[in-house]
């Protein structure tokens, strides 16, 4: 028996037995995180979610969060897709490759606010990108964004881009991985849950990160210096998805409470409970005594100046895929400006 088969022979054995969902009373979907249960995504967003679905179906879904994740970050959108759980979150860029259109979310300059960058996307992905059939066998239930993404690290302060040179910079994949590049640094590509141990040990000089998980993942006792980038250097996708097959085996009436409490609603969700703490963990930042500075118009300039390439290169890789990425762009624009206005 191969370890992917032990795994979901572990991951079952508290499920309801092998009945088909809609014949149970309370169906339970079981739910991997890999993040800490203080991070806001799963304390803030997920677990009042998982509530939101019990409420919507009238009690008879039951999302149950495991003790542990059933994979590590870059496994988790498979061991979704090959039912080990029917539930996850994750990071597209964790697994370099797969996704692309979904890049479009990642560019520098988003904005100042997740709530917006959320709504933002959701929109766009449910207008042009999902109809495209990245994620395969996954039920997409919200997309959503990060808040915008810094500089941290614990050498120096980062005031232009020559004194980011030669720093070893942990970045989360997709077009973070691709800007750190063009900015110089050597970029180390790991998951946010191994970041203390990455600067602990000294195997990264820095980290490219929103505020908030800095306080989180306790790298104030670490980083000594932090430059904020307004409108994000970066920012992060991620997506909630479901097994495809274990929704579709849902009662109709279960698929609506889902979806109901899911879509924009998840996304506005996330994106505002990240932007609440955010502002605090800028505050708490501060306490520590980080040493903070924002970037100024020439910083900012070469910032634009080196990043230019990758939308040129991002266009030419979607329209392989046969999608018309300037549209793509042009409607998230859009949706980012409406948004941003209400």
């Amino acid at each position: 028996m191969n370890r992917r088969e032990l795994l979901k022979l572990a991951a079952a054995v508290p499920a309801a037995a092998a009945l088909p969902y809609a014949a149970s009373a309370e169906t339970m979907l079981r739910m991997s995180s890999w993040l800490p249960p203080q991070h806001v995504l799963h304390k803030d967003v997920m677990q009042v979610w998982a509530k939101e679905v019990a409420e919507a179906s009238g009690g008879r879904l039951r999302i149950n969060t495991l003790p542990k994740p059933v994979a590590a970050p870059p496994g988790t959108f498979d061991a979704v897709a090959d039912g080990i759980v029917e539930v996850a979150f994750n990071v597209h860029g964790y697994t370099p490759g797969r996704f692309l259109l979904t890049n479009v979310a990642e560019f520098p300059g988003v904005g100042d606010s997740a709530e917006a960058a959320s709504v933002a996307y959701q929109r766009v992905f449910d207008k042009h990108m999902a109809q495209h059939g990245e994620h395969g066998d996954l039920k997409v239930l919200a997309v959503f964004a990060n808040g915008p993404g810094h500089i941290f690290n614990s050498k120096r302060p980062i005031a232009k881009v020559e004194e980011l040179q030669d720093l070893r910079i942990r970045v989360g994949g997709g077009m973070v991985n691709e800007i750190a590049n063009q900015l110089g640094v050597s970029a180390v590509l790991k998951p946010a849950s191994e970041s203390y141990e990455l600067m602990s040990a000294g195997i990264v000089d820095g980290l490219f990160f929103p505020v908030e998980p800095i306080i989180t993942f306790k790298l104030d006792k670490l980083v000594r210096y932090g430059t904020i980038v307004p409108g994000g250097l970066y920012n992060t996708s991620w997506a909630v998805v479901m097994n495809k097959a274990a929704f579709d085996k849902l009662a109709p009436e279960d698929q609506e409470a889902i979806e109901k409490v899911s879509g924009e609603h998840l996304a506005r969700m996330a994106g505002k409970a990240q932007d609440k703490n955010d502002k605090h963990a800028l505050e708490l930042v501060h306490a520590a005594g980080i040493e903070m500075i924002t970037a100024d118009e020439a910083f900012m300039a070469q910032i634009a100046e080196r990043n230019m390439p990758l939308q040129e290169a991002w266009l030419k890789k979607v329209a392989e895929r046969g999608v018309d990425g300037a549209q793509l762009l042009k409607a998230w624009g859009e949706e980012l400006a409406a948004a941003s206005n209400g």
